[in-house]
């Protein structure tokens, strides 16, 4: 089936009006002519264009891009409106140049300011501009004898681009109301007809031109869909520059363009023959002369080089010496036709005669560091300059790059092993269509993406980016947390997966933790099951939505995290001199040592205490059984142990302290501070008086 889109057929309807004669008010300096004027010479004033003038030299400048970059299969119709329309050629290939729309709109002439403009209106032209778009051009004509049976399927879609003077917003709605309702009678004639073919698709693109200094009275719109037939878009421009800058975008979105900026092209300078200076220069293409780029994310945009601050953005490409001749052989994967943005230029008429004249320029891609890569070349055949791309990447002719590459070479350590587990564990098999399958519940295609989206709810592509999955022991929990339902059975495999990693960090088991980015070994042996059991929990919490035994096990996993108060404030005091600990217990029985190192930190506190009732430093030699003195009483906050105040314990002070606890378990413990908590305890607890005297425990009594 031949398909032809929106841009085959675009007509051009510019308002001739007497309002269109108005200036635009920008001035043009006429008197370039300043240094050689004598002095009796009086200065030229400058003149201003009208709306008219702007209109016509932005149109005209979207047509010659056009035709340009593609010389045929691309037709406008140029229509020009006033009391009546103007129909200035025809959508024959031969009428399609700018010459002979040049020609015709001298013959038109400007807009006269004396006629009347109640009789004076666009839709003339609006309605003129549908009728064209009904008719056949050349190409759909060889397309519909080619299929002949099929003649009904070849498309017939258009654009219109209005260039008019709008009153206001409800002047632009009834333009689109009209041009609306001329399409649905003109589809009616259409379907009678074999010289005719009905609109399935038209693009209004309506401009509203008005002069510099003056607020505009129309609003822009982005593009709507009035109809099924019909869509519309509304600018609201200044004349002048501004005018020719939204012209020049728009050719870029309709014909699917990009724009190059030449840089660092060596020219001479007229006044001056032994020295050069660097120019720029812009030229336009077709967008997928960057496509390469575009894919590898090595492209170097540049900021905008037209002047309404940034509507659209250039790639820059650098002018590469030496030159070559087109003589030399290069591999090219693509070659496109090339319009400059500012034709009358000097730089880009000497660049164009000088590709004209048979020589070609390789371009390269600026970079601060590393060798340059040449990337495209310009070059001319039989009298048109292209834009010629070059090999600078993978050759199609190669084999594929690995995915361990990445991509462009940043991220090689992706899970390629677990991603092909991954794919034979979702294989997709056809199954018949049967009563059976239906009434059992979701379709096999429904339940296949439930199975894909739970098994893709958390899986990390990179490995540097996951411990869990980089542990052979949590692979039996990984396996089934991701099924839609688990049994009783799953329900122990899953907390005995979770109680192994408990024995794991009890026995301070090393993990794959990646030290990727970071300096030294990576984070501690505690920073290490942090991250993991806070990835475990992420993983188990995506699906404890799936039924009740998903729950159960997120709710293990939090009662295995969780430790006692006091196990976590141990572990804090003995995270500094853990390293020597562990060397210097190995002959000592654990069961024993926890208690020791209890029994000693009472003893020293007793010590301590008694130290400051003496006021001296002398060792108490009374009986642990005998009370404290009730006068003074030091608090716990203030006690100091050896261990916090002389940094790490070494062995003779653990060999002193284990001696000590020895000895201290010949005589009988006092009772109160067997029963005492956190080395405090209760005074008095049962003396009451009998008058109803409470005692405290600061000793006093109160009524």
């Amino acid at each position: 089936m031949k398909m032809f889109s929106v841009s085959h057929k675009t007509a051009f309807v510019v308002d001739h009006c007497p309002y269109m004669a108005e200036s635009s008010r920008q001035q043009v300096e006429c008197d370039v002519l300043t240094k050689s004027r004598g002095q009796g010479m009086i200065p030229l004033a400058p003149v201003s264009k009208s709306l008219w003038t702007c209109a016509v030299e932005c149109s005209m400048e979207y047509c010659r891009i056009l035709y340009d970059v593609y010389p045929l299969k691309k037709l406008i119709n140029y229509i020009v409106s006033d009391s009546e329309f103007h129909i200035l050629n025809s959508w024959r290939q031969e009428d399609q140049s700018t010459h002979e729309l040049m020609s015709a709109l001298a013959a038109v002439g400007p807009p006269n300011p004396q006629e009347d403009p109640e009789c004076c209106s666009v839709l003339h032209g609006l309605v003129a501009a549908v009728e064209s778009l009904c008719k056949i051009t050349e190409y759909q004509h060889e397309a519909r004898t080619t299929l002949m049976d099929t003649a009904d399927r070849v498309a017939n879609r258009g654009r219109i681009i209005c260039l008019t003077n709008a009153k206001s917003d409800t002047h632009v709605r009834m333009l689109e109301d009209c041009v609306q309702e001329t399409i649905l009678e003109q589809n009616k004639m259409a379907a009678g007809s074999d010289r005719l073919m009905s609109i399935q698709q038209c693009e209004l693109v309506l401009v509203h031109i008005f002069p510099q200094g003056e607020d505009t009275l129309v609003s822009d719109r982005p593009k709507k869909e009035v109809s099924s037939l019909l869509t519309s878009e509304v600018h609201s421009v200044r004349a002048g520059r501004h005018l020719a800058t939204k012209l020049n975008i728009l050719v870029q979105q309709h014909f699917d363009l990009a724009s190059t900026t030449i840089t660092n092209i060596p020219m001479k300078e007229e006044q001056h023959a032994n020295t050069s200076a660097n120019y720029d220069v812009e030229l336009l293409h077709h967008r997928d002369a960057h496509l390469e780029f575009f894919k590898s994310g090595d492209l170097h945009m540049a900021g905008s080089t037209s002047r309404d601050s940034g509507l659209k953005e250039t790639v820059t490409l650098k002018w590469c010496t030496p030159r070559t001749n087109s003589v030399e052989l290069h591999y090219c994967t693509g070659a496109y036709r090339i319009s400059p943005t500012d034709v009358n230029s000097r730089p880009s008429s000497c660049l164009t005669n000088f590709l004209l004249n048979g020589r070609s320029v390789l371009l390269e891609q600026p970079r601060k560091s590393g060798s340059k890569v040449i990337s495209h070349m310009l070059s001319s055949h039989g009298g048109e300059i292209f834009l010629h791309v070059l090999n600078s990447t993978r050759s199609t002719l190669e084999d594929p790059p690995s995915i361990s590459e990445g991509c462009g070479g940043r991220v090689t350590d992706y899970r390629i092993t677990d991603f092909g587990e991954f794919m034979r564990e979702n294989r997709l098999t056809p199954v018949p269509e049967s009563p059976d399958t239906e009434a059992s519940g979701k379709p096999p295609a429904e339940r296949a993406k439930a199975q894909l989206e739970r098994y893709t709810r958390y899986w990390p592509m990179i490995i540097s980016q996951t411990t869990i999955f980089n542990m052979q022991a949590v692979v039996p929990l990984a396996n089934l947390i991701v099924k839609e339902s688990l049994s009783e059975e799953d329900l122990l495999t899953c907390q005995k997966t979770v109680y192994n990693l408990v024995d794991m960090e009890r026995k301070n088991d090393p993990l794959p933790i990646s030290t990727v980015g970071s300096r030294g070994k990576g984070p501690k042996r505690d920073e290490q099951y942090r991250i993991m059991w806070n990835e475990l929990e992420t993983l188990v919490k995506t699906h404890v939505a799936g039924s009740e035994r998903h729950q159960r096990v997120l709710d293990c996993i939090i009662a295995c995290r969780s430790k006692p108060p006091e196990e976590e404030e141990r572990k804090k005091r003995g995270r500094k001199r853990e390293d020597k600990e562990d060397k210097a217990e190995k002959s000592i029985n654990k069961d024993s040592e926890d208690k020791s190192w209890q029994e000693s930190e009472r003893l020293k506190g007793a010590l301590e205490r008694g130290k400051e009732e003496q006021g001296e430093s002398e060792v108490i030699k009374d009986s642990p059984d005998s009370p404290e003195p009730l006068n003074k009483k030091p608090r716990l906050e203030e006690i100091q142990l050896p261990e916090k105040a002389k940094g790490p314990v070494s062995l003779l002070t653990m060999w002193t302290n284990r001696i000590t606890v020895a000895n201290s378990r010949k005589h009988q413990e006092f009772a109160g501070r067997i029963s005492s908590v956190n080395n405090k305890a209760e005074l008095y607890q049962h003396l009451k008086d009998e008058n109803g005297m409470d005692v405290h425990e600061n000793g006093k009594a109160t009524r």
